[in-house]
């Protein structure tokens, strides 16, 4: 396997993420707001290994998306402006996937989902911009 195809496995991994975190959230009654929550982490994870392993870039492992996206901000600048958003969905890694005592409602997941949106297309936006090839 190329490195190209690769990345575009990671990516494609982090965009179904995303989409399952929407259809979880839109069309599941009651919704699904935790699962959707840990989607919306998951895919900003992906979408910014994706974006290290585009650069040849190795990562140590972690599910911390500050910490991932502190190291693509070597790469691009712009990933500064994504740093309070990936701190703030960091914790669905663990905190949605297991029964805890603070319940997640719809807003919180809303702002969640834009900001696991925001991080993806910033990220698929990099590796599919012919500068970057």
């Amino acid at each position: 396997m190329t490195g190209e195809q690769w990345v575009q496995l990671w990516l494609e991994r982090a965009l179904d993420d995303m989409d399952t975190a929407q259809l979880l959230f839109n069309n599941y009654r009651p919704r699904k707001l935790e699962v959707s929550c840990y989607q919306c982490q998951q895919a900003a994870e992906k979408a910014l290994k994706a974006y290290l392993i585009f650069k040849n870039h190795s990562f140590k492992f972690t599910h911390d998306l500050l910490e991932l996206c502190v190291v693509c901000a070597t790469f691009d600048t712009g990933f500064h402006d994504l740093e309070e958003d990936c701190s703030d969905i960091s914790h669905y890694a663990t905190d949605a996937r297991y029964p805890n005592k603070n319940e997640i409602d719809e807003a919180e997941t809303k702002i969640a989902l834009r900001k696991a949106e925001r991080i993806v297309n910033f990220c698929a936006n990099l590796i599919k911009s012919p500068n970057e090839k």
